[in-house]
C-alpha cells in the first residue's frame, strides 16, 4: 500500500517564500542610479534645510532684580537681529536676505538667486517690559538680553 504522506526527504526543505522575487526587484529598483541618487539629495536637503530648522537656542535665567534671556546666534550678524517688545512678551527675529548674481558675457548667460531665511522665538515673561531699560548685547555669536524687573504697586487689602 502506498502512502500519500511525504517523505522525511521533502520535509527538511524550506518553504518557498512568494515574495523573495518581488523583495530582490525592489531593493534593486532604490539601489541604482538615478533613484539613489535622487534619495540621496532629499535627505541631504532635509539634514540642514535652514541653519535655525526649529528656531535658535534660547535660555531664560531670573534673578532677584532682573531677567536674562541669553540666545545662541552663531555666524549671524548684527544687523539680521530684530527685538521686539509687545507687553510682556519678547520677540527675537534673525532675518537674512542674500543676493547671488553671475554674469558670463561671452555667452551671454546672467543667473540671479535671492535667499530670504527668517527664525523667530517668542518668550513670555511673567511681568510687564519697560522697553526703556531694557539693554542688549550681542557677542561672539551670543545675544543677551537684561530686562529689569518693575516693582508694581502694593495693594492693602481692607
Amino acid at each position: 500500500m502506498s502512502s500519500n504522506l511525504p517523505s522525511d526527504k521533502n520535509n527538511s526543505k524550506k518553504p518557498v517564500d512568494p515574495f523573495s522575487d518581488f523583495r530582490k526587484a525592489m531593493n534593486e529598483f532604490f539601489n541604482e542610479q538615478p533613484i539613489r541618487g535622487f534619495l540621496q539629495s532629499m535627505d541631504e536637503f532635509f539634514k540642514t534645510p535652514f541653519p535655525f530648522e526649529g528656531g535658535f537656542h534660547v535660555d531664560t535665567v531670573e534673578t532677584a532684580n532682573e531677567t536674562i534671556v541669553s540666545a545662541e546666534l552663531p555666524g549671524v550678524k548684527r544687523e539680521q537681529i530684530h527685538l521686539n517688545i509687545t507687553g510682556n512678551y519678547l520677540t527675537i527675529s534673525v532675518e537674512n536676505n542674500e543676493l547671488e548674481t553671475a554674469e558670463d558675457t561671452n555667452n551671454h548667460i546672467y543667473r540671479r538667486k535671492m535667499f530670504h531665511q527668517h527664525s523667530s522665538r517668542t518668550i513670555s515673561l511673567p511681568h510687564v517690559i519697560n522697553e526703556k531699560k531694557i539693554k542688549a548685547t550681542y557677542r561672539d555669536g551670543l545675544l543677551q538680553i537684561r530686562i529689569p524687573r518693575e516693582k508694581g504697586k502694593t495693594i492693602e487689602i481692607d
